[in-house]
């Protein structure tokens, strides 16, 4: 609703975007944009971003925006310890609002994004709300645009609802969230002692707790994907290396787009045996072949698709860096987990 629309002579309930963020100068003031074009009345904003001490300017752009857009309360905290679930919580404990909206550096969220979480947690149909990311390339180049073909692909993400889209439903997680104070007073905040995979965490307590975690595709934000195939490799390994040890709490969770674990570990005993066995040999290039194969005809349709023919190649890297960092770190986790013993 716009600052004239006759909704805003009411009270609306305040509602706190919290995000976390860390060396995010790039990206930082779209988010912030994005944020003061909400439907929403300014007045029932507040923005806490948690910093984890970015060294490159992000403080700065976040200064000279708040100078510039003095009716959107913005504010800073500090994030020592870094971690995203960390910079939540800090960013949380200085919300003062009845609903919490949880956003990332990275995201640009639709102009009705907030009053469409609102609306659907008033609504009663779910506990955690959130909808769904259309990825963009998060810079210039083939990588950048293969990646963020290869992030909302079924071969990449499997069935992740928030990536692929489909009817408004219940769902196991969301991307980022909505819901009200009370949530984390029940259930309590978001856990520390994981680095990565926060968000499912959380929604598993949601669930587990009787809620109900709702995935609206309505509720629309543009999430700008990893520049370079680097990047990606680290992002996945790190959610290999910590969903290890989340499923440890909550095996039930698991689901079968997790099974890049399981596909790596394959490679390695086939490619061990093979130095002995001819059969093991065969069965690792045969497994080889038809992922090769299986990765680039989904890279051939989607640059046929996009008429971007840098994609025929670079959608199976981008796909391979995710299936093999997310899978080796997955081992990784569990191995040391078990060495840890």
């Amino acid at each position: 609703m716009s600052e004239n629309n006759p909704r805003d002579s009411d009270n609306p309930p305040l509602v706190s975007i919290v995000v976390p963020c860390y060396n995010e100068q790039a990206t930082i003031r779209l988010l912030l944009e994005a944020i003061y074009t909400q439907t929403t009345p300014r007045r029932a904003l507040e923005v806490v971003i948690a910093d984890g001490m970015s060294t490159d300017g992000t403080r700065e752009e976040i200064l000279a925006f708040m100078v510039s857009h003095p009716d959107l309360e913005v504010r800073v905290v500090d994030n020592m310890t870094g971690t995203i679930p960390a910079g939540l919580n800090r960013a949380i404990e200085a919300a003062e609002g009845t609903y919490i909206v949880r956003l990332d550096a990275h995201s640009k969220p639709y102009t009705d994004y907030v009053e469409c979480c609102v609306s659907d947690l008033e609504a009663g149909l779910g506990d955690n709300v959130g909808g769904v990311w259309e990825i963009q390339p998060g810079g210039d180049g083939w990588q950048a645009r293969s990646i963020a073909v290869a992030a909302a692909h079924p071969l990449g993400v499997g069935d992740a609802r928030y990536r692929i889209g489909g009817e408004a439903q219940a769902v196991d997680t969301v991307p980022f969230g909505a819901y009200a104070q009370t949530l984390v007073e029940r259930i309590g905040a978001y856990d520390e002692s994981l680095h990565s995979n926060e968000d499912y965490e959380f929604n598993a307590r949601v669930r587990e707790s009787g809620g109900v975690v709702w995935m609206n595709p309505a509720i629309r934000t543009v999430y700008f994907a990893r520049r370079t195939l680097g990047g990606l490799a680290r992002q996945y390994w790190r959610y290999g290396y910590w969903k290890l040890r989340m499923l440890r709490r909550y095996p039930d969770t698991f689901r079968w787009r997790q099974l890049a674990g399981v596909f790596v570990l394959s490679f390695l005993v086939l490619g061990v045996l093979g130095i002995w066995s001819p059969l093991a040999r065969g069965l690792v290039v045969l497994e080889l072949v038809v992922y090769v194969l299986v990765l680039l005809a989904a890279g051939i349709q989607r640059a046929t698709q996009e008429k971007d023919v840098a994609l025929s190649c670079g959608v199976p890297l981008a796909i391979a860096t995710m299936h093999f960092s997310w899978g080796t770190a997955f081992l990784w986790s569990l191995v040391s987990s078990i060495i840890g013993k």
